[in-house]
């Protein structure tokens, strides 16, 4: 009898214990009464339409503090993002967004995190993503008829031809602006408004990057700028100062960019891993000094080793092997 009941203890022991590693691999809710969310599904292949649902607690569209719901999906390491969305709420503080599930950035299987953020309160949920090959079947078209020839009419004679006039002197092409700036004088300069001048105006150089100011990467350095940055009196002072210099030169990169796609793909490529150290910031809580700077001052000292210390250690390092070879 004492055999049994340890039999069936150890039985219910097991039950347990699998039912909670098998409920632990990913989570399709996140209960979180200030902002929940959840998934249509648990797992998706490649193709497969993701959507996500969510509902802000005591949301007040008139309030000067309502802002867009930011939505990061990164890999199953949490070290890059692979999808960035932003979605407006509707009054009741509902909201829904959609995104395809598969890409170049999906490159392994595994559970994908999702992180929504609005304002200062966050919920993450997971989906597991399976892969495998996305088949598109799209029916053939029909065979229109051949339409029958008609017959050629005998040709006209050819007219005299006329003198052609001198060509007259073409004048000289103005240079062509990009989006955000206007000609002055000759000179490209950014459009200064009432939006662009407290928020700082827009991204010139990354949209002329990825082609659109609706790309995941401007969007995410919109969100940085405006909700985290410059919502501390210390963030607003350094965008001040930034912006000074970023709109003296931005406009001619910018320029540039759209003109040569060898130098949009090579500032695209230069730009790309600051992009990704800048996601940092998304993780301070908007309004609390000591967390955007120090967060600041980490992804200063992180971009300036990857830029400036990196390639100096690697080119003394190269220097000094030529040098011993002499």
């Amino acid at each position: 009898m004492k055999f049994v009941g340890s039999f069936a203890f150890a039985l219910l022991a097991i039950s347990i214990l699998s039912y909670g590693v098998s409920g632990s691999a990913f989570a399709t809710t996140d209960p979180n009464p200030a902002l929940t969310i959840s998934s249509d599904s648990e797992i998706y292949s490649n193709g497969s339409v993701v959507t996500v649902s969510g509902t802000i607690g005591d949301y007040d569209a008139l309030s000067l503090t309502a802002s867009d719901v930011m939505a990061i999906v990164k890999t199953p390491d949490g070290t890059n993002f692979v999808t960035i969305i932003q979605e407006s709420p509707s009054s009741d503080g509902s909201f829904e967004f959609s995104f395809v599930a598969g890409g170049p950035l999906w490159k392994v299987n595994g559970d994908y995190i999702i992180d929504v953020k609005y304002g200062a309160d966050k919920s993450k949920i997971t989906i597991n993503y399976v892969g495998g090959e996305q088949v598109v079947s799209t029916p053939e078209p029909e065979p229109e008829p051949e339409p029958e020839p008609e017959p050629e009419p005998e040709p006209e004679p050819e007219p005299e031809p006329e003198p052609e006039p001198e060509p007259e002197p073409e004048p000289e092409p103005e240079p062509t602006c990009g989006a955000g700036t206007e000609l002055v004088n000759g000179i490209c300069q950014v459009i200064q408004t009432e939006e662009s001048t407290e928020k700082g105006g827009g991204c010139l150089i990354a949209t002329a990057a990825y082609g659109t100011e609706l790309a995941p990467q401007v969007q995410l350095l919109r969100e940085i700028r405006d909700n985290t940055v410059m919502s501390t009196g210390t963030g607003t002072s350094f965008m001040t100062g930034f912006n000074q210099v970023y709109y003296s030169f931005s406009p001619y990169i910018a320029d540039l960019e759209r003109e040569n796609p060898m130098i949009q793909q090579t500032v695209r490529t230069l730009i790309t891993p600051m992009i990704s150290s800048l996601s940092i910031m998304t993780m301070a809580e908007s309004g609390n000094e000591a967390e955007v700077l120090g967060l600041g001052l980490s992804v200063i000292a992180l971009n300036l080793g990857m830029y400036i210390a990196a390639p100096a250690a690697v080119g003394f390092a190269i220097h000094k092997q030529i040098k011993s070879r002499k």
